[in-house]
């Protein structure tokens, strides 16, 4: 289509809204601790990202205000993302993000982070993951067990992915919304309450 002035439309400019409205310009981790921010906000839930330990190593002071840490190593293995307190309960769980249409990689979870979420289990509180599929624009709820199902299958030789059919199958679809970008607590709900 040419407009009056002779320049055509480039088809470009289309792509590009489509592409931000999708996205909304946050990223999974972004999404949660803005969810996460409202549940305390609103006084529902208490659950909060847990920080990595670091062990710093070397840091150098360009100015005496500022410092840049130049070396650091983790000192521990990371379980998992975030934990917290909703209605009498301890939440803990793991949150990832794959740009895969077909299937999220078991690659992506270690062995110390399963063991910890089947200790989670095992003393009563709620363990989950939280999987969004950026190019499909979904997030989805996996509760642990079938998680570990496949943890298994992929230690005895099988598959080391979950297929994106069995996730939307046997998983939750959470649906974006403006103040709970990522509103797990509703599944929860479902499932335990």
């Amino acid at each position: 289509m040419r407009y009056p002035n002779g320049l055509r439309k480039s088809s470009f400019q289309n792509k590009r809204t489509r592409e931000s409205y999708s996205n909304r310009g946050m990223s999974l981790e972004e999404d949660i601790n803005q969810t996460n921010k409202y549940y305390l906000t609103t006084d529902r839930a208490i659950i909060h990202k847990k920080p990595t330990p670091v062990q710093i190593v070397k840091v150098h002071y360009p100015k005496r205000s500022a410092a840049v840490i130049t070396e650091g190593y983790f000192k521990q293995a990371s379980t998992t993302d975030y934990n917290g307190l909703y209605r009498n309960k301890y939440i803990d769980f793991e949150a990832k993000e794959t740009k895969n249409k077909t299937l999220f990689p078991l690659a992506n979870i270690h062995e110390h982070q399963i063991n910890h979420m089947k200790s989670i289990i095992a003393h009563g509180g709620i363990c989950f993951m939280i999987i969004r599929f950026s190019l499909l624009n979904e997030t989805y709820y996996l509760e642990s067990e079938l998680l570990f199902d496949s943890w298994n299958k992929k230690m005895n030789g099988g598959r080391k992915s979950i297929p994106y059919e069995e996730i939307k199958q046997h998983g939750y679809l959470i649906p974006w919304n403006f103040n709970k970008r990522v509103d797990y607590l509703s599944v929860i709900d479902k499932l335990y309450f």
